[in-house]
């Protein structure tokens, strides 16, 4: 069943979220935001009856916001508008991303700040409830004013115009209206407008790529855990003690995962007396490094949810201001600014993850490092070449992190003849960072592979019980590595038991 949202404009979770981008969402508007809308809609109304000269509303746009446009053009001004903004390109928006940009932008409508009617709002709520998704190519937005090009894209599928995917299909957008039993919208004055001008394709590549980087977090900590017994390392530098003394939050939660996932493994316990009191960094400094991009999607998370459920429009239109009639004014909410940088330090915070797990991997299958695991990992190393590949797979995961981590935001080139001189680059940095997290998950489980994999060669020695839960799991999909096979399916289903799987196992995990 499709998740059921109430949409209010303030209260949008990035679960929320998650959930209708990949579930589906049946959509309706609160009694308070449809009073908003309506306000709104009267302060519009209003202006144009007062001949009132409003940029965007009776203006042209951008460099074009001191042409005023008679009255009995104001429907074609949108009709234009939409329609020569449309200008994307590149491969279309996975559903996914596309529904959660549907919702973001039907959510910033229902705070009642952008002067739509409230039949225009519901008709987009209906293309969300009937699962009709507009087709929106990913490239062409420059972040400011708004991410323009993508929402053109979705207000061309209120007109009737442009494609969508419904019921598996893509198909042309008039098409599934009639198949669906609804009628395209004619847009009147400021609503072009009020649909286009948002950051909307932005903040939904980043936040479903941030929920996913959440559920990874705590799957990143159980695999260092398993690397860590496999290669017999000590857990000496997980002492609470330590931790309090640096009391970064992200940092005591990794600890304390780290901790708990170690409790009662008999091969740490068989090695308690020897020598060794130091372990590499990879393995010794995890809570430090985990920690920190922790505490960075922490702070994303903030950021996130909260442009979420924020007016990214301009003009924008207050209802109630001190005359009591309403009031248009023109800033720069749409402006990307805050979720680009957030996106770029993601994207840094994410590879640093990778790095550090790549070479966790490296100890592991470097018999120079492992102490004494079989080179590669596998029985009779020269006939077989065992993980020597798998790694090398994991290596150019991280080298391409780190070259999507130059940040977007620090760029900008002008655009409309000089008036939009500053933009945020916002949607490249969020689309560096979604390729990030999805490298991440690629690294991960390639060392998760390896750490189960070094497992074997420690028998009859045994983990503790939730890592050795965590390897059974594993082994449902990818069988013990004996001799040499066909690797690129092993990695794939590495992922999908961290992705399917995982999350069950370490829900008690920070």
């Amino acid at each position: 069943m499709p998740h059921s949202l109430i949409l209010d404009g303030e209260s949008l979770a990035l679960e929320d979220l998650d959930r209708a981008a990949h579930e589906g969402v049946s959509t309706t508007l609160s009694p308070l935001a449809a009073r908003r809308v309506d306000a709104a809609r009267a302060v519009i109304d209003r202006a144009i009856a007062e001949d009132r000269v409003v940029y965007g509303v009776t203006t042209g746009f951008g460099k074009f916001s001191d042409v005023v446009i008679p009255h009995h053009k104001l429907e074609e001004l949108q009709l234009n508008l939409v329609r020569s903004h449309a200008a994307g390109t590149g491969d279309p928006l996975p559903v996914p991303v596309a529904r959660s940009l549907m919702l973001l932008r039907a959510n910033c409508l229902a705070k009642g700040f952008s002067g739509v009617r409230r039949t225009t709002l519901e008709c987009l709520l209906d293309l969300l409830s009937r699962d009709v998704v507009a087709v929106v190519p990913c490239q062409g937005s420059v972040g400011a004013s708004g991410d323009l090009a993508p929402l053109a894209h979705l207000a061309l599928t209120l007109l009737g115009e442009g494609e969508v995917f419904h019921r598996g299909q893509r198909v042309p957008t008039r098409l599934a209206l009639e198949k669906e039993g609804l009628r395209p919208v004619t847009f009147q004055a400021k609503e072009g407008l009020a649909l286009i001008n948002g950051t909307q394709m932005t903040t939904a590549v980043g936040a479903l790529a941030l929920a996913r980087l959440l559920r990874l977090l705590r799957a990143a900590d159980l695999i260092c855990a398993l690397s860590l017994d496999a290669l017999k390392g000590t857990d000496a530098a997980f002492d609470l003690r330590i931790h309090q003394a640096r009391p970064h939050p992200g940092q005591l939660a990794s600890a304390s995962n780290l901790r708990e996932l170690l409790k009662g493994s008999a091969l740490r316990e068989s090695h308690r007396a020897c020598q060794s009191v130091q372990d590499a960094y990879a393995l010794r400094c995890a809570p430090q490094v985990h920690g920190t991009v922790r505490d960075a999607a922490s702070h994303a998370r903030r950021v996130v949810e909260t442009e979420m459920n924020a007016a990214t429009d301009n003009p924008m239109v207050f209802a109630e201001d001190e005359n009591g009639g309403g009031v248009l004014i023109s800033g720069g909410n749409f402006h990307a600014a805050p979720v680009a940088l957030t996106f770029d330090l993601l994207a840094a915070a994410v590879t640093d993850l990778a790095s550090i797990s790549e070479r966790r991997t490296e100890r592991l299958v470097n018999p120079s490092l492992s102490g004494d695991l079989p080179a590669f990992l596998v029985s009779e190393p020269g006939l077989n070449s065992g993980f020597m590949m798998i790694h090398v797979t994991a290596a150019a995961l991280v080298s391409e992190c780190k070259a999507n981590s130059f940040p977007a935001s620090v760029d900008s080139i002008p655009t409309s003849a000089g008036k939009e001189d500053h933009v945020s680059m916002g949607p490249i940095a969020a689309r560096k960072f979604e390729r990030n997290v999805e490298n991440l998950e690629g690294v991960l489980a390639i060392e998760f592979l390896a750490a189960a994999q070094a497992m074997e060669f420690r028998r009859p020695l045994r983990s503790s019980p939730i890592l050795e839960e965590a390897c059974a799991l594993l082994r449902t999909s990818v069988s013990a590595w004996d001799h040499d096979r066909y690797a690129a399916a092993d990695i794939e289903a590495a992922r999908r038991v961290i992705r399917k799987d995982l999350p069950g196992l370490l829900g008690n995990l920070l």
